[in-house]
């Protein structure tokens, strides 16, 4: 029992809290895939939701100010993406990839013309505090883990009980025969790949105003790209997503733990991505997106 507490415990704790930042980010390309729009610039909806949440913090010394900005920034992204694959058909994989790029290189350029270093911002106003309480994994949470729930349990009603699911999924399926039924294909997709940004963008804003309280370099590390994988391995439903974000917030806790363990490094850290790649190798072959993904109501 002893043994159980003192090594299990902590690192469910963190599989809870490193998964969040991932479960903000897939459950946001949920939306946007069941519109029919591809989820590839998560990873450009995350980093530019950190930033912007560490320059909202840093102006206003206000942790709500700065998960707000994280929300607008990763919507700046979505609308690029959105308005580049809806108006313009841009190759979606080509406009996802190239966001991405594109917040590296901005996030990067802005931190000089900011706080005149190109590593690292300056410390702003954080998260501070854990729920704390009898259960011993909620120890290591925020108030941020209320909200994931929340966002998951909206989310799951929102897609699969309302109107407005019923009409974006049918989108995401068939946008010529949503089209000829009178539904405004545009503004739907439109919905839904803003709403990915905005909670992709809370995502960021986690990385850099939950588990740190500074804005760094690539912040971000691939994470969209494995909220990519976990979107896809949760069949776009966000309660699957869930369990899915859980078993890569697992491996990124047991690295964490086994540094300093004698093992290189350099083994450890890869961990999360070798399981990215084992599951994208072997767990989704046989999911398959919803059939109007990349489509157009005119094609």
């Amino acid at each position: 029992m002893s043994v159980l507490i003192t090594y299990l415990i902590p690192i469910l704790g963190s599989t809870v809290y490193t998964a969040t930042p991932l479960i903000f980010a897939s459950v946001g390309g949920a939306y946007s895939v069941r519109g029919g729009v591809m989820a590839l610039g998560l990873e450009s909806m995350m980093m530019c939701g950190a930033f912007c949440g560490v320059v909202g913090s840093y102006y206003t010394g206000s942790v709500a100010i700065g998960f707000l900005s994280g929300i607008l920034g990763g919507m700046l992204i979505a609308l690029l993406h959105a308005i580049l694959c809806v108006n313009f058909r841009v190759n979606q994989v080509i406009s996802g990839v190239g966001l991405n790029l594109l917040a590296t290189a901005m996030t990067t350029l802005l931190m000089q013309v900011i706080w005149g270093n190109k590593g690292t911002s300056e410390m702003v106003a954080s998260v501070e505090g854990t729920l704390g309480g009898p259960i011993p994994i909620l120890n290591a949470q925020s108030f941020n883990f209320f909200v994931m729930v929340a966002v998951v349990a909206l989310g799951w009603v929102l897609l699969f009980k309302t109107r407005y699911g019923l009409r974006l999924r049918m989108v995401g399926e068939n946008p010529k025969a949503a089209s000829a039924v009178g539904l405004k294909v545009h503004a739907l997709k439109y919905s839904g790949v803003l709403i990915c940004g905005a909670l992709a963008g809370y995502g960021g804003a986690f990385l850099s105003l939950d588990q740190l309280n500074m804005f760094v370099r690539g912040m971000t590390a691939g994470r969209g790209y494995i909220a990519v994988a976990i979107t896809i391995l949760g069949r776009y439903n966000p309660v699957n997503i869930v369990l899915s974000a859980l078993l890569f917030g697992f491996c990124d806790a047991v690295q964490i733990y086994l540094q300093g363990q004698g093992i290189p490094a350099q083994l450890i850290q890869m961990l999360p991505y070798a399981a990215t790649l084992i599951v994208l190798a072997v767990g989704v072959r046989r999911i398959q997106p919803p059939a109007g993904v990349g489509q157009h109501e005119s094609d």
